[in-house]
């Protein structure tokens, strides 16, 4: 099995960019099962119910999440309703939605998808993310030998921490969060894929999606600024993960990053 895990989606641009490349993307590699973070695909945060339906209607199957998944308020009205949107499992207490589920691929055969948070630098009391994440593989793994963990996570230590801890246990590890793709993706040695972070899906001529004049006068001001998402041309950001169906490792493990000019 063949799977597509697209980085962060930032705002209107990110979405047209993916858009208009999915499909071709999907085709020419044959991929089975897309994932794609959309924590930030309505305005630069958060996701609404038309957000939502535009991703999955593209052929996104399953839409994870992060720390903005409640900045839009409508998503408490049909979070419980849209079982393909994920939001971080591990939050503290009972919030709305769920932080897993199995879904069907392209060919029939059932894919785990896991969504927890880092702790690191978050400022969110949240449960552990390593003791949660195991303890679902195992109950995802009576299913499907296919499970997959989008990690939101700040720390680049965290997340490899977590590549490590359930390596031989799941398909892969997936790091999102901070919108720039790193060059350590690989299958560690019990067969599980990993990379620090996915990157994002959008305006490439920005600081992580957001205009720069905005973010450099935050960071010389040190006063509250409202941040958009920039505009320009786009970038996507993902990595194609090859996974045997019968026993669920991966077999490899590639980055794909193109953008437009200028």
């Amino acid at each position: 099995m063949r799977i597509l895990a697209v980085g962060d989606v930032i705002g209107r641009p990110g979405r047209s960019f993916l858009r208009r490349h999915l499909d071709a993307l999907m085709q020419n590699e044959g991929i089975d099962f897309v994932v794609a973070n959309g924590e930030n695909a309505s305005g630069g945060v958060g996701i609404t119910r038309e957000v939502c339906q535009e991703l999955l209607s593209m052929g996104v199957d399953v839409i994870t999440s992060g720390n903005h998944i409640w900045d839009k308020k409508e998503v408490f009205q049909f979070i419980d309703e849209e079982p393909r949107l994920l939001r971080p499992a591990n939050y503290p207490g009972e919030p709305p939605g769920s932080g897993s589920g199995v879904f069907t691929a392209r060919t029939g055969q059932q894919v785990g998808v896991m969504n927890a948070s880092g702790r690191v630098f978050t400022g969110i009391h949240f449960a552990c993310p390593f003791r949660w994440a195991a303890g679902e593989a195992r109950r995802l793994r009576q299913v499907t030998p296919i499970v997959l963990l989008d990690f939101h996570a700040e720390a680049t230590s965290e997340k490899i921490a977590m590549g490590h801890y359930l390596d031989g246990k799941v398909s892969a590890v997936l790091g999102t969060h901070t919108h720039v793709q790193t060059a350590d993706e690989m299958v560690l040695p019990g067969g599980t894929a990993f990379i620090t972070d996915l990157g994002m899906t959008g305006p490439w001529i920005s600081v992580i999606g957001v205009r720069p004049e905005l973010v450099l006068e935050k960071f010389l001001s040190q006063m509250p600024v409202k941040f958009e998402v920039a505009r320009g041309p786009c970038q996507l950001n993902a990595v194609v993960v090859d996974v045997d169906e019968s026993g669920g490792m991966a077999r490899g493990i590639r980055r794909i990053s193109f953008r437009e000019h200028a």
